[in-house]
């Protein structure tokens, strides 16, 4: 039997309403007693600047996060050096903003925000004293020097990302990347087994994609290295693996919960939140 995490991924789109806040609970508590051992907020914006309200909100989920005794992670585009410190001091166990593939390919794909701006919010985070979740895309019209880029820049980090997720692209019709071929298993197993070399201590997430690989091949991609995935019904806006699927994946290849990386009942106000706070 092999220890491993598994998230909820829940997606609040671009706004926090209040009557989000009774669903929100029962979400919660159906990820814990589901086995899930942390629990991911995610939203659709650019960063947050602007939504004052959601964001007092969101601190308030991961409180109540926290109280429950899951780790507590959200993905909300760019952050302040503030805003870091502030969920810091919520609780927050990790932020995942992801560097999506090269410096150099980038700009192909996204024009929203520079690569830099996402480095930067990558190190508000760290030295806010919260865990740094980034990885990338795979599947995007990319060359295989973009997926080595991609992963010698967060290899080379001041500090290896705690996890590392590997997506892979779904193309959605409609939109500028539908008719991109779908990527290979092989393609997976290659970029999880390189960032478990390169990145020995992180958690390799295999996470978006994931709904169109067998069990075999998903065994495969654990084999290589990946050790946690995303459960829930949805990555974003994109369909997941079924939640009973999972349940009998893990029956069959001896996968254990891994249990939170912090005790329940620990204060969310840490030194590394004092630390960053007093420099601030």
């Amino acid at each position: 039997m092999h220890s491993f995490q598994t998230f909820l991924y829940f997606i609040c789109l671009a706004c926090v309403v209040p009557c989000f806040f009774l669903k929100g609970v029962i979400l919660f508590l159906q990820a814990k007693e589901a086995g899930s051992t942390r629990f991911c907020m995610g939203a659709a914006w650019r960063d947050t600047l602007g939504r004052k309200t959601n964001f007092n909100q969101i601190l308030e989920y991961v409180k109540d996060i926290r109280e429950m005794g899951m780790e507590v992670c959200c993905t909300l585009g760019m952050l302040e050096k503030q805003q870091a410190i502030e969920l810091k001091k919520a609780g927050l166990t990790a932020y995942n903003h992801n560097l999506d593939t090269s410096r150099e390919y980038y700009p192909n794909i996204i024009t929203t925000r520079t690569y830099d701006e996402r480095l930067e919010t990558l190190e508000f985070v760290r030295d806010a004293g919260i865990n740094v979740c980034s990885g990338g895309i795979i599947g995007l019209g990319e060359a295989e020097e973009d997926r080595v880029g991609l992963l010698h820049t967060l290899s080379t980090l001041p500090t290896h990302p705690e996890s590392v997720p590997i997506n892979a692209l779904i193309a959605v019709k409609g939109t500028p990347l539908e008719n991109q071929k779908p990527v290979e298993i092989w393609e997976m197993i290659r970029m999880i087994g390189t960032a478990r070399i390169i990145m020995p201590k992180a958690m390799v997430r295999l996470s978006a994609g994931r709904v169109r690989f067998s069990m075999p091949e998903q065994a495969l991609c654990f084999l290589a290295g990946a050790n946690s995935i995303f459960t829930g019904e949805k990555l974003l806006t994109t369909p997941n693996n079924d939640f009973d699927a999972d349940q009998l994946m893990f029956k069959v290849l001896g996968l254990l919960p891994k249990a939170p990386s912090f005790h329940e009942g620990e204060t969310n106000e840490t030194e590394d939140y004092k630390e960053a706070a007093s420099s601030s």
